[in-house]
C-alpha cells in the first residue's frame, strides 16, 4: 500500500461538486499508483471538459497533485495528495522528474566497485553496508537497489558473479552465498583475462550449499574440483 501523508483537513469533502467527488474518489482509489487523465475519462464516463475542469479545481484545493511518470513526461498523471508516488511510476532512485539520473547511477556504480575491490569478495549486503557506512549518500539505498547497481556492473563487464565455496578468498562469505569480485584492477589497460576462479566448478555446482570441508560433500573429495585443479 502507498505511503500516506496526513490529509489536509482544511479542505472538507463537502466543498466538492458531485463530478469532482467522482473524479477524486477514482484517483484516491488508485492510491500510490495514481491514474492517467485519459484513463480517468474512460472510467468515469464523464465528458472530457467536465473531467478537465474537475482536475483543475481539485488541484487548486490541494486534494490531488500532478506527478511526472517514467512512462511519459507529457502524460497528465494524478495522485491523491495524501499519497507519495510509487517507485513504479517515478522510477525510484534511478529517475529524477521522469528522466534517468545517469550521473547518480554512475556515481553509485563507482562506489560499489570501490567497495567490492577493497573487500576482494563481497555479497550484496556487504556492499550495501559499506556504502551506508561511507555516508556518501543523502538517502541510503536498500540492499535491493545496490543489487540492481551490481547487476549493471556485471553487464558492464566490471564485476563477475559466483557462489562462495567458503575456502580461500571466499572465507568471509558463507558457503553457497552469491558473491561478487572485480574483473579487473582500476589501472588495467588491457582486455581482462578470464581468471581461473571464473571457471571454478563450485560456481555452477547445485550442491554448493551443502559443500563444506569434512562434510559428505567436500572440496577434498569432489572429483570436479580435483579435475579443475589438475587442469
Amino acid at each position: 500500500m502507498g505511503k500516506r501523508k496526513r490529509p489536509d483537513s482544511k479542505v472538507p469533502a463537502l466543498s466538492m461538486t458531485e463530478q469532482e467527488k467522482i473524479v477524486y474518489n477514482l484517483i484516491q482509489s488508485k492510491q500510490d499508483l495514481g491514474i492517467w487523465s485519459r484513463d480517468m475519462k474512460r472510467e468515469t464516463s464523464l465528458p472530457n471538459n467536465v473531467v478537465d475542469k474537475s482536475l483543475k479545481s481539485l488541484c487548486s484545493k490541494g486534494l490531488i497533485k500532478e506527478v511526472v511518470t517514467v512512462w511519459s513526461k507529457s502524460r497528465k498523471h494524478f495522485l491523491a495528495s495524501e499519497f507519495e508516488p510509487s517507485s513504479e511510476i517515478t522510477g525510484g532512485k534511478w529517475y529524477d522528474q521522469g528522466t534517468l539520473d545517469t550521473e547518480f547511477i554512475n556515481f553509485l556504480k563507482d562506489q560499489c566497485l570501490k567497495h567490492i575491490r577493497n573487500m576482494k569478495i563481497a555479497t550484496v549486503d556487504m556492499v550495501a553496508n559499506a556504502v551506508r557506512r561511507s555516508r556518501v549518500l543523502k538517502n541510503d539505498c536498500s540492499s535491493q537497489e545496490i543489487g540492481e547497481i551490481i547487476r549493471a556492473l556485471i553487464l558492464d563487464n566490471d564485476v563477475i558473479e559466483m557462489r562462495s565455496n567458503g575456502l580461500g578468498e571466499f572465507a568471509s562469505v558463507p558457503t553457497g552465498r552469491m558473491c561478487y569480485k572485480c574483473r579487473r584492477s582500476p589501472d588495467a589497460t588491457k582486455e581482462p583475462r578470464v581468471g581461473a576462479m571464473a571457471s571454478i566448478p563450485c560456481g555452477v555446482c547445485p550442491q554448493i550449499a551443502n559443500c563444506a570441508p569434512g562434510g559428505v560433500i567436500s572440496p577434498t573429495t569432489c572429483e570436479y574440483y580435483s579435475m579443475w585443479l589438475d587442469f
